[in-house]
């Protein structure tokens, strides 16, 4: 009984993954230059980019991590 509802399960999920692919409609881009409305700014220096995508996320893990174990109230085990 339990392989039944597995093969039910797994045509169920591959039917709608097949259903999904074959009604979505490919993305219609704009042809390059047109007017709409996209205007990239300056890009970010090697610093900025660093900072962004490296001190920042760090940075955020540490104080969560911090947080997480400064309000720990659970009781230590020794």
């Amino acid at each position: 009984m339990d392989k039944k509802n597995a093969l039910r399960a797994g045509a169920v999920a591959a039917g709608t993954t097949l259903m999904m692919l074959l009604l979505s409609s490919p993305a219609l881009a704009a042809a390059p230059g047109a007017d709409d409305g996209s205007d990239p700014g300056p890009g970010l220096s090697v610093i900025e980019t660093l900072g962004l995508y490296v001190a920042a996320p760090l940075g955020l893990f540490v104080v969560i991590a911090g947080l997480v174990m400064a309000l720990d109230k659970s009781s230590k085990q020794s």
